[in-house]
């Protein structure tokens, strides 16, 4: 039996300091999400219905790359908010879950760049 206080025994731990920040930005992006995915499943229900050309001239206009940009952006961001938390709270050796960490921002990142490129090039026509 330990005869140390609640406090003592976590003194000295440190704080999360980032945790606030964390915590609006994951309940941002996911307020951002509502309307974004309402909006991208109204268009794949258009789309699943439309010809080729039909579906090429919807997405190449403005309001349509720019929604569906908002969207991957948003998602992206959420998907790598959440992955982190659970990186932080079960990969348990320090060097490893810094290799996560860092995985985990690099392969958002490939995916948030392979899929704008993707919506830039149906909104400019190619």
């Amino acid at each position: 039996m330990s005869m140390r206080t609640q406090l003592s025994k976590v003194r000295g731990l440190g704080s999360a300091k980032g945790g606030t920040l964390h915590f609006w930005q994951q309940r941002l992006t996911a307020l951002a999400l509502v309307p974004l995915v309402i909006f991208f499943t109204g268009l794949v229900v258009v789309l699943a219905s439309a010809d080729y050309a039909t579906a090429k001239e919807i997405m190449a206009s403005p309001i349509v790359v720019i929604l569906f940009g908002l969207f991957v952006i948003a998602g992206v961001m959420h998907m790598r908010l959440g992955m982190q938390v659970v990186i932080e709270d079960y990969v348990h050796s320090e060097g490893l879950k810094v290799l996560a960490i860092a995985g985990n921002t690099l392969v958002s990142c490939a995916i948030g760049f392979a899929c704008l490129f993707a919506v830039l090039k149906l909104g400019f026509g190619a």
